[in-house]
């Protein structure tokens, strides 16, 4: 399996580009001054709404964000009625559990049927089979803005899927411990040979991009939840299943070759990249400062200030070594100037 999995993938310049590209980001992010814990709250929930949006309505769903938003507001007191609320009301704890939880998460499969009975757990179509693989042959299907349905892929049969499976699963965690192969190689090689194999008779398309993220997040690319892979998936449907088609076809052929999917899940990447650069990059970088650095910083209109002169206007609300971190925030984020080098040093607005 090593040797397939291996050879199916053709590591041209360009990927090796691209893969480059995104791993000089991560290194980015984990070096660079991070975006207030506030501003990350609020990111995460937003994506947590614009993911479940996305990906359920990749497999067909007619909810806007917005009615999303409303649903998952009022979840606690009102259950989710119709196909569409059920599916976006469990994708949404799903994800959100993998947001919160991706530490603690192991890829095995009782953690993945467990992460399928939570997709599920307000599907009632869906009560008698979540938590178990299929039992029936099951088609990959594209679905039109018409409503009608393509058929792109017949995946494994029923009675091979544990076996896939637990092959599958037994790779991806001798590679992810061995590490010899690229995290990125090692997450669109697994996720490929799940959607292949299709394991459950429905929902293996929301599992597979929650998946996505959950092994992102654990190979040290902890800025995706910020940014909706989910949402950029959604903008390029088309070509996600173009993609999934051209290597689906050659599937367990000598001519196997998952490059064309490789390069579709890099190219998302790269784009939430640019995305969470945008936000850390934007014109307004008061939006990335906690709130006591906002606070220190609304003290700077047109007075030039030092040190003791704002610990004296704060009356000793914020403790002095977060002042000065502050303003040495505030400096590098070219919001303020520092005015001399010496204890006596003053700062102003720029």
């Amino acid at each position: 399996m090593n040797n397939r999995f291996q050879k199916r993938v053709n590591l041209s310049q360009e990927i090796l580009q691209k893969i480059a590209k995104i791993d000089e980001f991560k290194g980015l992010w984990k070096g660079s001054l991070r975006l207030s814990p506030q501003t990350l709250g609020r990111l995460k929930r937003s994506v947590l709404i614009t993911s479940t949006g996305a990906s359920t309505r990749i497999e067909g769903s007619k909810m806007s964000d917005e009615e999303v938003a409303r649903l998952l507001l009022g979840l606690k007191s009102t259950p989710p009625k119709g196909r569409d609320a059920q599916e976006v009301a469990g994708y949404a704890d799903l994800l959100g559990r993998i947001f919160d939880n991706w530490k603690t998460f192991k890829i095995t499969e009782g953690q993945i049927l467990h992460f399928h009975i939570i997709l599920l757990n307000f599907s009632q179509k869906d009560e008698r089979h979540r938590g178990n693989y299929k039992t029936q042959d099951n088609k990959v299907v594209m679905r039109k803005e018409d409503g009608t349905e393509v058929v792109i892929f017949e995946p494994t049969k029923p009675y091979l899927t544990k076996k896939e499976m637990d092959d599958v699963l037994g790779w991806l965690n001798e590679q992810m411990e061995k590490k010899e192969i690229h995290s990125l190689i090692i997450i669109a090689n697994f996720i490929f040979e799940f959607l292949a194999i299709h394991p459950f008779r429905d929902g293996n398309g929301r599992l597979s991009r929650a998946l996505t993220t959950l092994l992102l997040l654990k190979t040290g690319y902890t800025y995706v939840p910020y940014v909706s892979l989910d949402e950029i998936i959604e903008e390029r449907k088309i070509d996600y299943y173009l993609a999934l088609r051209q290597t689906q076809s050659k599937h367990k052929t000598k001519n196997e070759d998952i490059t064309s999917w490789l390069n579709f899940l890099l190219d998302a990447l790269l784009e939430q990249v640019k995305r969470v650069k945008a936000i850390m990059e934007e014109d307004q970088p008061e939006k990335l400062l906690s709130q006591k650095q906002l606070t220190i910083y609304e003290l700077f209109q047109t007075d030039m200030l030092n040190v003791s002169e704002i610990n004296e206007r704060l009356k000793g609300s914020i403790a002095m070594p977060t002042i000065k971190q502050a303003l040495s925030r505030l400096v590098e984020l070219k919001l303020i100037e520092r005015i001399g080098v010496t204890k006596g040093a003053r700062y102003k607005k720029l």
